[in-house]
Order: structure tokens, then C-alpha cells, then sequence
């Protein structure tokens, strides 16, 4: 199985780019458009990769950091979810918004990432409660264990806003997780409260 590769950037297509190695060996990566979004032709790049190994294939995906790697293995691991319908959740969200997103057991959220229905979310909550705690306990925890068991959509509605506004979920996270029972406010409340920590900084 391949883990890593390291070459130079051959060509860039639409969902994946082509990796030309020292061995003169060319491998075409399928990578989250953020990432496609940072190659450019003929520059270095070194990437993590999954090997998915089907009857008709073996293809290959690749990621620029261990956080969008880590997130993508643990997509797989629900039932259901495969290799294409993992590389566009990663296309559409950053780890950290997903990982708060299941924590606040947030439903509304997953099922606007594509190729997610209502069926396809109600499983990743249920598969992935126990693992996402302790893989990004300082991305909202304390946040998700307060959180009713249906979730409310105010917070994500928060952090649309808020990424709206131009910030990252870098800075959006850390000052939802200051705002008291966050997930019983409305998202107006936490908008409030949100841009006056920010402000303080």
C-alpha cells in the first residue's frame, strides 16, 4: 500500500492532480479542492495518501496535512461511506467544523454536504460520537458535551455567519467554546457575544 508520495505536480485536473516522482513514475491523486487549490504545475509536493483497492482499481487519495488524512480514514470507518463521498465532505467543510458539527450532534449541518441525506448523517453521529471526542478534544468539546441530544442549529448557523464576516473556524471555535450553554442560545445571542469576545482580543 502506498502511504506517501513526494514528486512534482504534473498536471492539475478538477478533483485530482498528477504527481511525477524522482523514478519517472506518474500517480493520479484524488485531493479535497482546498488542497488542489494550493499545487501549482511543476511544484514540489509531498502528500499522504489512502490506497482503495476495488475489483476494477486501485486509486489513490492524497491530503497536505494529517488533520484532513486523519478525518478522511475516520469517514471510512462509516458504513455507508466510501472513498467518494468522503473526498467531498472534505471538499466542502474543514475538519474542525465537521468535528464540532457531529459533537453538537448538529444534523442540519451534515446533510447540506454532498452526497450526504438524512439516513447517511444520523449514522455518522451515532458511529462516530465516541471517536470524535477524543480525537479533537480542543475543537469544541466542552461545547458538544453540553449539548441536548437533538442539537440546535443556532451554532452552526453562528459559524456560517461568523465565516461569512471573513473569520476562520481557527479563530470562530475557540470563542464559541467561552460562551456559557452556547447551545441553548439563539444564533442572534451568539452572534452577540461572539464579535464582543473577538472584539476583546
Amino acid at each position: 500500500m502506498i502511504g506517501s508520495l513526494k514528486g512534482n505536480v504534473g498536471y492539475l485536473g478538477h478533483d485530482y492532480c498528477l504527481i511525477e516522482t524522482a523514478g519517472g513514475v506518474g500517480y493520479r491523486v484524488y485531493m479535497p479542492a482546498a488542497h488542489l487549490a494550493q499545487l501549482a504545475l511543476g511544484a514540489a509536493v509531498k502528500v499522504q495518501v489512502h490506497t482503495a483497492v476495488r475489483e476494477d482499481a486501485i486509486l489513490l487519495y492524497g491530503f497536505l496535512s494529517q488533520e484532513y488524512y486523519d478525518l478522511f480514514e475516520l469517514l471510512l470507518s462509516v458504513s455507508g461511506v466510501g472513498p467518494k463521498l468522503a473526498l467531498g465532505v472534505l471538499s466542502a467543510v474543514k475538519p474542525d467544523a465537521f468535528y464540532l458539527a457531529v459533537q453538537l450532534r448538529d444534523i442540519k449541518v451534515l446533510t447540506k454536504l454532498p452526497g450526504i441525506g438524512k439516513k447517511t448523517a444520523e449514522r455518522m453521529l451515532l458511529e462516530l460520537k465516541d471517536k470524535v471526542g477524543g480525537l479533537n478534544a480542543d475543537s469544541g468539546a466542552e461545547i458538544g458535551e453540553s449539548a441536548a441530544a437533538g442539537g440546535s442549529g443556532a451554532v452552526a448557523e453562528a459559524m456560517e455567519a461568523l465565516t461569512s464576516l471573513g473569520y476562520s473556524n481557527a479563530e470562530i471555535v475557540p470563542v464559541l467554546k467561552k460562551i456559557p450553554a452556547a447551545e441553548t442560545l439563539s444564533c442572534e445571542d451568539i452572534l452577540k457575544q461572539a464579535l464582543k469576545l473577538i472584539g476583546m482580543k
